[in-house]
């Protein structure tokens, strides 16, 4: 897919992964939507890119508020070519603690937005790519998720997020083989440790000591280094039904 001048959705594009894939992606010529639930920062970014970047406020949990944000995006675009799923949440917690058995609605909330906000924006996504006009090896659109390390090495604390992410990658062969009849191609990134939010709110420290638990480099993943992965699986046509691990080699300890 020749980026310039495509139409794409970005979840989570208010911040980490999400913001500097919508950056990196518009200087390249696309035109990015925004979606999140960030009122703040969304409307920031966007203003910050320019007249090709639009905020939507999304919940990817609620069908008719991804629904309504594909729509606009349509409208203001001319059409979906792309989407980049990275809305997610990585609330921990044992499955038994000090506290008692893990709460049902804690796991449930993460399995909502990893998964079945991914799956939300998939289908309606895909929808309105089929109405393409269909490029280069017949291809119309372009679906990546977002999983993590955790899907396969998930540690202590972890199996919600990993039970999301795990299946975020189990779904994207499936998903492939079944869009391949639409020319639109399907691929997952699980990402090893980067400087999202999340980790970037812990001390020193404790950064310091998982950037020493890389192999190569000793140091944590930039978002931009996640976007740049976006923009050659775009650009890619046979990377297809592929999750791909962009972890300088890290495998996860229990702990």
């Amino acid at each position: 897919m020749d980026i310039s001048g495509k139409s794409v959705l970005i979840t989570g594009g208010a911040s980490g992964l999400g913001e500097a894939t919508a950056r990196h992606l518009a200087s390249m010529g696309a035109k990015v939507a925004i979606l999140d639930m960030d009122e703040k920062r969304g409307p920031q970014v966007a203003a910050e890119i320019g007249k090709n970047a639009l905020f939507l406020k999304t919940d990817v949990t609620d069908e008719a508020s991804v629904a309504a944000a594909v729509d606009q995006a349509v409208a203001a675009f001319g059409g979906v070519h792309a989407a980049v799923n990275c809305a997610g949440v990585a609330t921990p917690g044992k499955v038994l603690s000090k506290r008692g058995p893990l709460p049902m609605a804690v796991f449930e909330r993460v399995v909502a937005i990893n998964l079945f906000g991914t799956m939300n924006v998939i289908r309606l996504a895909a929808a309105k790519m089929m109405n393409n006009e269909p490029g280069p090896d017949g291809e119309k659109g372009v679906i990546i998720n977002t999983a993590s390390v955790a899907a396969f090495e998930g540690q202590v604390g972890q199996a919600a997020y990993t039970a999301s992410k795990a299946a975020v990658a189990g779904l994207t062969l499936p998903v492939a083989r079944e869009f391949a009849d639409y020319g639109i191609r399907v691929v997952t990134i699980a990402p090893g440790l980067f400087e999202t939010p999340m980790l970037l709110g812990l001390p020193e420290k404790a950064r310091e000591s998982l950037a020493q638990m890389m192999p190569f480099p000793k140091r944590l993943g930039k978002p931009d280094e996640y976007a740049r992965l976006t923009a050659h699986i775009l650009e890619n046509v046979m990377i297809n039904g592929e999750t791909i691990r962009l972890d300088a080699a890290i495998r996860m300890a229990a702990r």
